[in-house]
């Protein structure tokens, strides 16, 4: 285990796809609490999504990854989605996927697991295609700066989603509320941040590097929502936490809140 702690910067060129996928979303030939952890978003999001739900035009992924597990059910209640993140390394890997190459990750344990909640294990491979069809974007984006996604041309979106990315992102409290607040701004009036936070996290394991993470508490992230004018609808919180090796962290927290008309 390297000594270095990386962060900012680093993920462009240290932050390796193929290990922190392998290391956090093998699924179910993987490790008891990764897949434990990746089990309790995949049900919080088919909650969120489902027929009744949020849905609406566009919803704006802030910090993918090289994931995409986090729009199975979106795919199904929005017209479009602009998926974005920091690392080029991170959207080459999500690309693979989107274009099916012979070398991509293979999520249809995910696609399986979301097919049977919504009542159908058997049609994984047609979700695949949805979601392939409804992603028209692949963008850069820093959390950190008041626009995320730079000089790009995107409309107000009616959903943004952000996963286990700011905790990584932000190097401080005052960094995160300020994230938040830049997250928010993508949305219309009435628009709906979703958000999954680790807590409490200290630093995570991507192969032999190790990478920063910021230690968040619920009650710190329920109060950033409502300070940059979002009404916050549901704050689900587990004790689950990551294997000890892969990850220092102490529960998980599934958040959606809704952004005040005239905030």
């Amino acid at each position: 285990m390297e000594g270095k702690l990386y962060k900012g910067q680093d993920y462009k060129t240290e932050f390796q796809p193929r290990d922190y996928l392998k290391t956090f979303y093998a699924f179910d030939s993987g490790t008891v609490a990764e897949n434990e952890i990746l089990k309790f978003n995949l049900n919080n999001l088919f909650e969120t999504f489902s027929p009744g739900g949020i849905g609406g035009d566009i919803l704006i992924d802030v910090g993918t990854g090289p994931t995409i597990y986090q729009l199975i059910s979106a795919c199904e209640a929005f017209r479009e989605i602009i998926m974005s993140d920091y690392s080029e390394l991170n959207l080459r890997e999500v690309d693979k996927w989107l274009k099916k190459d012979p070398g991509a990750y293979d999520w249809s344990p995910a696609m399986q697991y979301v097919c049977g909640l919504e009542g159908d294990r058997s049609k994984w491979q047609e979700k695949e295609a949805r979601l392939r069809r409804t992603v028209t974007r692949l963008l850069t984006c820093d959390v950190n700066q008041p626009r995320p996604l730079g000089s790009a041309q995107v409309p107000a979106a009616d959903c943004v989603l952000s996963l286990l990315a700011l905790e990584c992102a932000c190097q401080d409290v005052d960094a995160y509320r300020a994230a938040i607040r830049n997250l928010v701004g993508l949305l219309k009036p009435g628009g709906h941040l979703v958000t999954s936070v680790a807590l409490r996290c200290h630093e995570y394991m991507v192969g032999s590097r190790k990478f920063f993470g910021l230690s968040l508490e619920k009650e710190t992230v329920e109060k950033a929502l409502q300070e940059a004018g979002c009404q916050v609808l549901k704050c689900q919180y587990s004790p689950i936490k990551y294997s000890e090796a892969y990850c220092v962290n102490e529960g998980h927290c599934f958040v959606v809140a809704r952004k005040v008309p005239g905030a």
